[in-house]
């Protein structure tokens, strides 16, 4: 099956209802093969990750590589608070991280779900994946990332740059399709 195919058509009231039911599903079929397919370089095992606001990378230490990939954060999950907070509200967040998270934004805005242009949302993990899956959709990202804390950051992420020790360099690279 691929990224934007499904065996059947969601079920909803109105076209935006079913614009939107459509998107999420799409979303979550990338989050999947996306996942699955930067497996295939390590992602999720790292030893550690850190994100350079100034340099706008993520990085992921390995004990025999580094991978680093141009970031965007889309928002911070907080699963003890229950919030869901956009980077484009985020005062801690520079405004060149946040370029993803306006995008959605304004795609929500020009299409009429204002749900999802409030700066701060009460969101549990279901949401929070829903929300994730959207973003995706809509920005095209070729990777994501759900950082590790109280507050855990949502980041997508471009071509990732895998660097041995040794100092050989490979990038890995995925390309959507509409």
């Amino acid at each position: 099956m691929g990224i934007f195919k499904r065996d059947k058509e969601p079920e909803a009231t109105d076209s935006g209802d079913a614009e939107l039911a459509t998107i999420i599903m799409q979303g979550e079929d990338m989050m999947a093969q996306l996942a699955e397919a930067h497996r295939s370089w390590g992602l999720g095992t790292a030893d550690q990750w850190d994100l350079d606001q100034t340099s706008r990378l993520i990085t992921w230490t390995f004990a025999d590589k580094t991978a680093t990939a141009p970031a965007q954060i889309l928002a911070s999950y907080n699963p003890t608070a229950g919030s869901w907070l956009w980077a484009w509200a985020n005062e801690s967040v520079l405004s060149e991280l946040s370029r993803d998270s306006r995008t959605v934004h304004d795609w929500a805005e020009a299409n009429g779900h204002t749900s999802l242009t409030a700066p701060k949302v009460t969101a549990d993990d279901e949401l929070a994946n829903t929300l994730t899956a959207i973003s995706i959709r809509v920005t095209k990202a070729t990777g994501f990332y759900r950082g590790a804390g109280a507050s855990m950051p949502i980041i997508t992420f471009g071509p990732v740059t895998l660097t041995t020790h040794e100092g050989e360099s490979t990038t890995f690279t995925i390309n959507i399709d509409d």
